[in-house]
């Protein structure tokens, strides 16, 4: 049995956020969790997976969309095996599902293109709802909306339901926006 010993990879992705506009309080603790994720992972790039790992862990709204307790802790349970090496493993090659067009002008180094579309689709849902800023359910509708990420993956082997997870996070969305 091998040990994954810690410290920093050999290249890790760059210390710098998503480079699009301003990020929401919320959207930063995620990106900047994601990005831990990918270095304390020995990742080279930021993949949907940790996006979704630092979004579940960090916003409360997006954990309530869930179908409940066990649920969630099954999602964890393989994000935590994949972090520490175990279970689904994705070390060593970038993410790029091919399903949606990524984002092709220049992204940032150190994000996966899969990862970089779903952060460009959340910050275009929000502004098409007149908002400045994603949210984590915008975050959540735009993993979810590329069925071949690796975050799709992650909640498929959890048993979760990915089409209904979209829908009640759509639908939590719309309430929110009526509310104002």
């Amino acid at each position: 049995m091998q040990f994954r010993t810690s410290g920093t990879p050999e290249q890790a992705p760059p210390n710098h956020p998503w480079p699009g506009d301003g990020l929401s309080a919320t959207m930063t603790r995620v990106v900047t969790g994601a990005r831990r994720r990918a270095v304390r992972d020995g990742d080279r790039h930021v993949d949907t997976a940790h996006l979704l790992h630092s979004l579940v862990e960090s916003d409360p709204e997006v954990r309530e969309v869930f179908d409940g307790g066990p649920q969630l802790a099954r999602v964890l349970g393989y994000l935590v095996q994949r972090s520490i090496g175990y279970g689904l493993r994705w070390q060593g090659s970038q993410e790029d599902s091919g399903a949606l067009p990524a984002v092709r002008e220049s992204v940032g180094e150190g994000w996966s293109p899969s990862a970089a579309a779903a952060l460009d689709r959340a910050a275009r849902s929000a502004l098409l709802r007149g908002e400045l800023h994603a949210d984590g359910l915008d975050l959540l509708a735009a993993l979810v909306a590329d069925s071949r990420c690796r975050a799709v993956e992650v909640l498929e082997r959890a048993g979760v339901a990915v089409e209904r997870l979209a829908v009640r996070a759509a639908d939590r969305t719309a309430r929110k926006g009526s509310v104002r």
